[in-house]
């Protein structure tokens, strides 16, 4: 199984007539996901090779049967793109642009509170189920389809070194998550992990968190109330100097609080397996999920 998207996804790209939306639907496309229309204002009835672009998000949803929506609008707009991919019934919608303003993003996640949909990002690499479906823009050759482990991350990037150390040691994923690592954000590392948790093909998960905030604190309360499942931990910050700014805008330390420390005591208190050297994950999670 999975979670959130599988091969039955039908995706609407939001900003597919720019370069990087071009690029990335490209893609999507031949990893096999289902790119059934595109959304570019003013540009409806063109299409970018053989996807249908539509004026509205609206319009994909109603002609085209669009329930997934990936964004690629520019920072000063995505969040109107967002409300209106949730105001067209779109399930799933995964907001890859970064530099989104805090105050846009505190205006959509109140906005989004009365809408029955998820919001994976802003600021985000996507979610890719090997084999199935990819909803973003990570590379789909290092994935490694027929699970059994989930992985979700803060950072893109290393979501990407997670999974290519898990593929060598042929270890294959269900579902990989990146949640983005803006202070604001839609879907956070409990909704993914009870999401694992209650998927009967996911048997272990990688949970990859840095410096900033308390999300880590909470999944690791979470984990040790509520899940079953062995969980590998990473946090990455454990090097970074005092008061550095880094290039999350949600890794910001406040006093003794976000600490890449105290989250590593936290998740050990949690019954998490902590990496503390990101060489050795690979062999770590061969050993845990053996």
């Amino acid at each position: 199984m999975s979670i959130f998207v599988d091969k039955n996804t039908r995706l609407v790209v939001q900003g597919i007539t720019g370069k990087e939306g071009q690029f990335h639907t490209r893609h999507c496309i031949s990893y096999g996901t289902q790119v059934v229309a595109g959304v570019t204002p003013g540009k409806g009835g063109q299409k970018m090779d053989d996807v249908p672009v539509f004026n509205t998000v609206a319009d994909s949803v109603d002609k085209a049967g669009a329930n997934c929506s990936l964004i690629f609008v520019p920072p000063p707009f995505a969040a109107d793109a967002i409300m209106e991919a949730a105001d067209a019934g779109v399930d799933l919608i995964v907001a890859i642009t970064e530099g989104i303003p805090v105050m846009d993003m505190l205006k959509v996640k109140n906005y989004l509170k009365s809408k029955p949909c998820r919001l994976i990002g802003p600021n985000c690499p996507g979610i890719i189920t090997p084999g199935q479906c990819k909803v973003g823009i990570m590379p789909g050759p290092i994935h490694k389809p027929g699970g059994p482990i989930g992985v979700v991350s803060r950072s893109g990037t290393l979501t990407y070194e997670v999974v290519h150390q898990l593929t060598q040691k042929g270890i294959g994923q269900t579902t990989c998550i990146g949640i983005g690592g803006d202070p604001v954000n839609g879907t956070n590392f409990i909704d993914c992990l009870e999401a694992f948790e209650a998927d009967d093909e996911t048997r272990g998960v990688v949970m990859v968190g840095e410096i900033g905030g308390d999300a880590e604190e909470k999944a690791a309360e979470f984990i040790s109330a509520r899940m079953s499942k062995p969980v590998v931990g990473f946090i990455a910050g454990l090097t970074a100097p005092p008061g550095r700014r880094m290039g999350h805008a949600g890794a910001i330390i406040s006093g003794s609080s976000g600490t890449a420390q105290g989250k590593i005591d936290s998740m050990k208190a949690g019954g998490i397996h902590v990496c503390e050297n990101l060489g050795s994950l690979g062999d770590l999670c061969a050993e845990v999920f053996k």
